[in-house]
C-alpha cells in the first residue's frame, strides 16, 4: 500500500449526501426536545480501519475492488466516473446517525458513530467477495470475467456488456426474468431457438458476476434490426426494454424515500385499542445491548440484492431479522459458487436470518405472514408492483391491526412512470431511466449500465435508511409508518455532472510488471510530474508513454512516485486478496466455519 504522506481532504461528497438524508428525515419528527431529538455526532473519513493512504474517491475504488467488479465487463479494472463509494458511505453515515437516535430515543447510551468511505465500497462488492472467497465452488461453471486485457490502457472491448445496438445506432438495455420470453424476443429477431437460449444463462448470471459474455450471433441480429423493431419484439413478448441515452442527468429527481405516517396516534401510545397486538417497545434501558436495534424485529420477503441488503444493514444494526421464504427455500440458495451447501453470494445477504417457510399463493401462507408481521417492529419487502395489494398484504391491509408497524416497500421505479405501466424493476434499467448508465462512464466510452448491481446496493441501503427515518419518528410519535423507496430514488442521489467527463490515460489504471496503479489526484493533475519520472521522455503527451509502466513493478512505481511527493494506489485485481492482506484485517472478515466466505465487518463503530 501506498506510505502515507499528507492528510488527505475529508470527503465531502459523503459529508453532502449524510446531511441531505438527516435533513429529510428530521422532517418526520416533532419539533420538541427529548431522548433521541438531539442530533447525534457522526465521523465519515476516507479509509476508516483500512491501513492504507486513501487520498480520495477513486483511491477508494482502486484498493477496494470497485474498479475490478466494475470493469470486469471490458477488459481489465475501470473506474466509475461517479463518486459511487462517497455516496455509499454518505447513506451510512446517515443510517449510523439514525439508528443512535432510535438508540437513544429507547435508553441506550450511545453518542457517536464513525464510518469511512473504504468501509462503504467493501460493503458495495460483499457478495463479489463472498463469491471470490467462497470455499466449495461445485456446481456448474459460471460465465467468467473476459481475461485481462494485454493492450493499452484505452483498449476497452465491449463483448462483456449486455448492451445491444441497433442498425439505427440506437443502444438498449433489455430485462426479462423469463426464459420463454427471451427465446421469443430473439426468435422475433431471426435468431433460432437453440442459439437464444445458449444467451440466457450469461444474461441472467450477469447480476451475479459482473459480465455478460452474450454469443456474438445475437448481437448481430440485433444490429439487422431498428429500435422500432426491437421494441416491437419486446412489446409482443413481455420484455422490457430501454433506450440507453447519453445524458447524465435524472430523468427524475425523487425524494430518497417518502413516509407516510400512520394517520391516528392510539392512546398511550403502547397498544392499540381493538388488538391484543403491542405497540412500539418502551423507551427504556436496554440492559446489555450494544447495538442500536437490540430487541427490534424485523420480517423481510425480498428476493435478489435490493430487499435483502436493507434487512443485512438492519441486522448489522442490531434487529433481529426473520425471513418468509417459499416452500423448499428460496432458489438463490444454490445458485454457484457454493459456500458448503448454500450460495456464497446468498449468504453474503443473508446470513443470519432466521427463515419460515409460507406459501403466499395459499391463504394460510398470508395468514402466517400477517402473524409474523403483527409481532413485528418492522416488515419489509421488495415485491412487484400490485403484488402486495392482491395478497391482502398492503400496507393498508397490516397497519389498522398494528399501527405502530413500519412498513417498507423498495421498488424498481416507484411511481416515476406515473399511471403507465413501468418496466421490470431491476438494477440495470434503473441505471438507464436514472441517468446513471451514463455518468457511470466517461465520454469516450459508450453510455452503458455498469454490470456491478449499483442501484440494487444503494436501493438497499436507502430502504434500510428510510426504516430508520420511521423506527425515529415511531419513537417520538407512537405511531408506524410506511416507507416507499426505489431503485431509482436511490440513483437520484449520486451527483453527475452535467455532461460526461473527458479522461486521458493517467485518469485509468495504469498496467504494470505485474498488476495496475491508479495515480493519486496530485499525479493526475500535474502529468507532467508524472512523465518526469518515466525514463527517457521528452515533454510529449501523456498517452503515448503510459506503456513505460509496464518496465516497473507496482511496489516499485508506488516507492518512486512517493519520492516524488505523489502518491498513487495499487489496483486490486484479486478479491480473495483482502481476506488476507493486515491491511484489511479490521475491515474483512476471512472466511470461517459458519460462512465458508469471506466478508466486510459493520461498516459502522459506534460509542
Amino acid at each position: 500500500m501506498t506510505p502515507h504522506l499528507r492528510a488527505a481532504a475529508r470527503p465531502a461528497v459523503a459529508a453532502t449526501i449524510a446531511g441531505r438524508l438527516l435533513r429529510h428525515a428530521a422532517r418526520d419528527l416533532p419539533e420538541t426536545r427529548g431522548p433521541g431529538r438531539d442530533t447525534p455526532r457522526y465521523t465519515v473519513d476516507w479509509a476508516g480501519p483500512v491501513g492504507a493512504d486513501l487520498p480520495d474517491e477513486r483511491a477508494v475504488q482502486a484498493a477496494c475492488g470497485l474498479m475490478e467488479v466494475h470493469g470486469r465487463a471490458t477488459g481489465g479494472p475501470l473506474p466509475l466516473a461517479v463518486d459511487y463509494a462517497s455516496v455509499v458511505a454518505g447513506v451510512l453515515a446517515a443510517q449510523g446517525a439514525t439508528a443512535l437516535r432510535v438508540a437513544r430515543a429507547r435508553g441506550l447510551d450511545l453518542r457517536e458513530v464513525r464510518t469511512s468511505v473504504a468501509q462503504g465500497a467493501l460493503l458495495a462488492v460483499g457478495q463479489y467477495l463472498a463469491a471470490e472467497t467462497a470455499r466449495d465452488n461445485s456446481g456448474p461453471p459460471e460465465p467468467d470475467a473476459p481475461a485481462p486485457s494485454t493492450a493499452g490502457p484505452d483498449a476497452l472491448p465491449t463483448g462483456g456488456l449486455a448492451t445491444l445496438e441497433t442498425s439505427d445506432d440506437a443502444r438498449v438495455e433489455v430485462e426479462t426474468l423469463d426464459p420463454l420470453a427471451w427465446r421469443e424476443f430473439w426468435v422475433r429477431l431471426g435468431v433460432v431457438p437453440a442459439l437464444a437460449g445458449r444467451g440466457w444463462l450469461p444474461f441472467q448470471q450477469r447480476f451475479a458476476t459482473a459480465v455478460c459474455p452474450l454469443p456474438d450471433e445475437l448481437r448481430r441480429a440485433a444490429r439487422r434490426r431498428t429500435l422500432a423493431e426491437l421494441r416491437a419484439a419486446a412489446h409482443h413478448t413481455g420484455v422490457s426494454l430501454l433506450t440507453v441515452g447519453s445524458d447524465p442527468a435524472p430523468a427524475v429527481r425523487p425524494a430518497a424515500w417518502c413516509l407516510t405516517p400512520v394517520p391516528a396516534p392510539f392512546p398511550g401510545a403502547r397498544g392499540h385499542p381493538d388488538t391484543a397486538v403491542r405497540g412500539p417497545r418502551p423507551a427504556v434501558p436496554l440492559s446489555g445491548a450494544v447495538l442500536p436495534l437490540t430487541g427490534l424485529r424485523v420480517v423481510e420477503s425480498t428476493r435478489r440484492v435490493q430487499g435483502p441488503l436493507a434487512g443485512h444493514v438492519l441486522r448489522m444494526l442490531g434487529a433481529e431479522v426473520v425471513r418468509i421464504e417459499p416452500p423448499g427455500g428460496d432458489p438463490m440458495r444454490w445458485l454457484p459458487p457454493l459456500a458448503g451447501d448454500c450460495s456464497a453470494r446468498f449468504s453474503a445477504l443473508n446470513a443470519g436470518k432466521p427463515v419460515i417457510e409460507a406459501d403466499l399463493t395459499a391463504a394460510r401462507g398470508r395468514d402466517t405472514v400477517r402473524a409474523l408481521a403483527a409481532e413485528a417492529d418492522v416488515f419489509l419487502h421488495n415485491w412487484a408492483p400490485g403484488k402486495a395489494s392482491r395478497l391482502g398484504l398492503d400496507a393498508t391491509d397490516l397497519l389498522p391491526g398494528h399501527p405502530a408497524l413500519v412498513y417498507a416497500w423498495a421498488s424498481g421505479f416507484g411511481d416515476a412512470f406515473g399511471d403507465r405501466p413501468p418496466p421490470l424493476g431491476t438494477d440495470y434499467l434503473a441505471q438507464v431511466h436514472s441517468g446513471l448508465a451514463a455518468a457511470a462512464r466517461p465520454a469516450d466510452q459508450p453510455p452503458a449500465p455498469s454490470l456491478m448491481t449499483l442501484t440494487d446496493v444503494l436501493g438497499g441501503l436507502v430502504c434500510a435508511q428510510g426504516v430508520l427515518a420511521a423506527l425515529a419518528a415511531r419513537e417520538a410519535t407512537g405511531r408506524g409508518s410506511r416507507v416507499d423507496s426505489s431503485l431509482v430514488s436511490a440513483a437520484a442521489l449520486v451527483p453527475r455532472p452535467a455532461h460526461r467527463p473527458r479522461w486521458t490515460a493517467l485518469d485509468r489504471p495504469l498496467r504494470t510488471a505485474d498488476g495496475h496503479l491508479y495515480l493519486g489526484p496530485e499525479a493526475r493533475a500535474c502529468p507532467e510530474a508524472v512523465l518526469r519520472l518515466l525514463d527517457g521522455v521528452g515533454p510529449t503527451a501523456a498517452e503515448d508513454h503510459t506503456a513505460r509502466f509496464a518496465r516497473r513493478t507496482t511496489e516499485q512505481w508506488t516507492a518512486r512516485l512517493a519520492e516524488a511527493g505523489l502518491t498513487a494506489t495499487p489496483v486490486l485485481t484479486d478479491l480473495t486478496a483482502p481476506a488476507r492482506d493486515p491491511a484489511f484485517r479490521a475491515a474483512v472478515a476471512p472466511p470461517d466455519p459458519s460462512t465458508g466466505h469471506a466478508r466486510p465487518y459493520a461498516p459502522w463503530e459506534f460509542a
